[in-house]
């Protein structure tokens, strides 16, 4: 695809989509949904990590409220199921890890395309806003199904109900996010977070995913079926007597991943 929205580069297994709508602080328009579910599938293809970052001083500022192909025909019970449950799915469903690095504002849509990924990682200038009420909707985007299971159900009435802003530090504390990291080292360490997974078992990763997604809607009975046969494919694989041997020669282990 001739992304025009997005810039995406591989490099030693690392896949990163920049949203790239810099002066419209990256709101989402009808276009980037399609390029993001796109991009976001192919990497998951080839790379080992995929990372979803932002140009400019945002992440992303959420639905693109001047979007004349959104505005022309506004539905948003057809504009949630047919653009964004596809990008969304494109992500929790990627075969490989996925990483948001939230380099500024995480606002309405794009607070929860970021929480959408496996690990969010944020500078700690950048903050998340449920702001939705604010013109009169609910949180969409997944919101209201990631929010009481990351921060629990007081914290995300509050964050939905009052659309105060949710600094990065925060969400650290309460559970929202994987990390907060100062802004001078936050392209180094996102970099370097990204480089160790890509390094690492992405078939196990991949089973990881799965599990622990997986869990929310299952009883412990099924889950631990579920874990037990996960656990059972990923012992069978090359990764895991690499694993084992690198352990006991007291080296690095090479893990060729999937």
């Amino acid at each position: 695809m001739d992304y025009q929205t997005l810039m995406c580069d591989t490099e030693d297994g690392v896949a990163t989509i920049t949203l790239n709508r810099a002066e419209k602080m990256n709101a989402l328009s009808t276009q980037m949904r399609a390029e993001i579910a796109y991009a976001v599938s192919e990497a998951g293809k080839t790379a080992r990590v995929v990372v979803l970052t932002g140009a400019g001083r945002a992440f992303c500022s959420g639905q693109d409220l001047g979007d004349r192909v959104s505005a022309a025909n506004l539905d948003l019970e057809r504009t949630l199921r047919d653009e964004y449950a596809p990008m969304l799915r494109a992500i929790t469903e990627c075969p490989v890890p996925t990483i948001a690095a939230v380099n500024g504002a995480a606002a309405g849509a794009g607070a929860n395309l970021a929480l959408a990924a496996d690990v969010v990682i944020a500078a700690e200038s950048a903050y998340f806003l449920q702001a939705f009420a604010r013109i009169g909707l609910i949180p969409d985007a997944g919101g209201t199904y990631v929010l009481p299971r990351t921060m629990g159900t007081a914290k995300a009435m509050g964050a939905a109900l009052f659309a105060d802003k949710i600094t990065a530090r925060q969400a650290d504390d309460w559970g929202m996010i994987w990390e907060a990291v100062p802004d001078d080292a936050f392209v180094a360490h996102w970099r370097a977070r990204a480089q160790h997974l890509a390094q690492g078992p992405t078939a196990a990763y991949a089973a990881i995913k799965k599990v622990i997604r997986g869990s929310w809607d299952n009883s412990m009975e099924d889950q631990l079926s579920f874990e037990a046969k996960q656990q059972g494919a990923c012992g069978k694989s090359r990764d895991f007597k690499e694993g084992v041997l690198a352990f006991t020669e007291k080296r690095p282990a090479r893990f060729e991943g999937r």
